[in-house]
């Protein structure tokens, strides 16, 4: 079996009128919103406050990697009242990313085998075709159409190394052209200073104007020359140039989102690890210009490294602290947010993202999905929900990790999965 499973948490970002609608959910708080899997519950909600934070190594560091297993018979994705899930396709290889094509194909990125592959849906959503667009490629995970609209001419993919396009028309189920280099310089890969993440993710601005491409980290926590443009989200112009950095400090952006209302660059952080159970949090948070986010030096405003003590006193007061702060070391994922109108109203703006998983932690976190309140382009109160939850057997082992999210022309949630290697659908069916 392949040991290198992610898993993903999608979050879900909804609105005001939402919070009336969950009144009665429980709020978990403090100690209590760093909870394990144990705790995971559709409609929990918790808020984690930078005041809650314990200090560095007030838990040891601990190795406890994720031991995937077949599904046991009876486990199932939990999700809340009215919402059903359904396994939607099987069979996939190391898939990463999903994005739905303004068409209504489901591109999906298998990056281990280098392919971008089409699935075509029938009407009951259901997957009628399977079609390679694309193969050859050096760990694909990033896609986006361009220009943005209903009738995009390119589709971008994010190699670890480069970023390249082929020529699209609506319907495509295979490339019509060769591909084009864009970008061939982004640093990982085995060719440009190889190693540490390697996933790109890719958007591009609402006005087509400038595409921003996610670079993580080389490593945990140094900040040697091999993190030149690393931990990073780097902005171009989509033909290339105006090669720029745009935001500075994200160990990991592994999932970069538009939200909808306000054209603003979201961004899905896997945070440092290995300075206690619930040290860093994960975050969601949106990207600002020029903003420095703290890595590696510091992380959440103020709080310094205890490996970097001393260093860099220059930069207090400047590091920017993260809309929302989640469960230390969920790996949170890709993200996308929710504009369709098959959920109840209260879940159209929301901002589906995933969470991998844990396995810098004691006991397991991550493995769900969760929902964020967000109001007028702001998250509300740092607040997060769980979602889809019950991914992990009793007995502390995982059965699937999704990765990818996307939502589908029929309204539906897809989750793309890497540890069963499987797209799971989540779909609103109650009154």
């Amino acid at each position: 079996m392949n040991t290198t499973y992610f898993l993903a948490i999608l979050v879900c970002v909804v609105s005001p009128l939402s919070l009336t609608a969950r009144a009665d959910a429980p709020i978990l708080t403090g100690q209590a919103a760093m909870g394990d899997y144990t705790t995971d519950t559709p409609g929990n909600r918790r808020i984690i406050a930078v005041a809650d934070l314990p200090a560095p190594y007030d838990t040891p560091s601990s190795d406890n990697g994720p031991h995937i297993v077949t599904r046991p018979d009876g486990a199932w994705p939990k999700v809340p009242p009215g919402f059903t899930v359904d396994l939607l396709a099987t069979g996939l290889t190391n898939p990463r990313k999903i994005v739905t094509a303004p068409n209504g194909d489901l591109f999906v990125a298998e990056s281990a085998p280098g392919r971008i592959k089409v699935l075509r849906q029938d009407a009951d959503g259901k997957i009628a075709k399977t079609v390679i667009f694309a193969n050859g490629l050096h760990q694909p995970f990033g896609i986006a159409f361009y220009p943005p609209g209903p009738n995009p001419t390119y589709v971008y993919i994010a190699n670890t190394d480069s970023v390249i396009r082929f020529a699209y028309q609506k319907g495509d189920l295979t490339a019509r052209s060769k591909p084009e280099m864009i970008v061939p310089d982004i640093p990982g890969g085995g060719r440009l200073r190889g190693g540490g993440h390697w996933t790109r993710d890719i958007v591009f601005t609402q006005d087509g104007k400038k595409m921003f491409v996610s670079v993580g980290s080389h490593s945990n926590d140094n900040d040697d020359a091999f993190e030149k443009h690393r931990a990073d989200i780097l902005q171009y112009n989509p033909d290339g140039s105006a090669f720029r950095i745009y935001a500075t400090g994200i160990r990991n952006a592994v999932g970069l989102a538009i939200e909808p209302q306000t054209g603003g660059l979201w961004a899905s952080v896997n945070e440092r690890d290995q300075i206690g159970d619930n040290l860093p949090p994960d975050y969601i948070t949106h990207i600002e210009e020029n903003g420095f986010y703290g890595w590696p030096w510091f992380y959440l405003g103020d709080h310094q490294d205890p490996r970097h003590k001393g260093e860099h006193p220059e930069l207090a007061g400047k590091i920017i602290v993260p809309d929302v702060l989640l469960q230390a070391h969920s790996a949170s994922l890709c993200m996308t947010f929710y504009t369709a109108s098959q959920f109840p109203s209260q879940y159209r703006g929301c901002a589906f993202a995933a969470e991998h998983g844990s396995w810098n932690r004691s006991v397991r976190t991550g493995y769900k999905i969760i929902c964020v309140p967000i109001k007028d382009g702001k998250s509300v109160a740092g607040e997060y929900d769980d979602f889809l939850t019950g991914l992990v057997t009793p007995d502390g082992d995982p059965y699937a990790r999704p990765v990818g999210v996307t939502v589908d022309s029929q309204g539906s949630l897809l989750i793309v999965d890497d540890g069963s290697n499987s797209i799971w659908r989540a779909r609103y069916t109650g009154k």
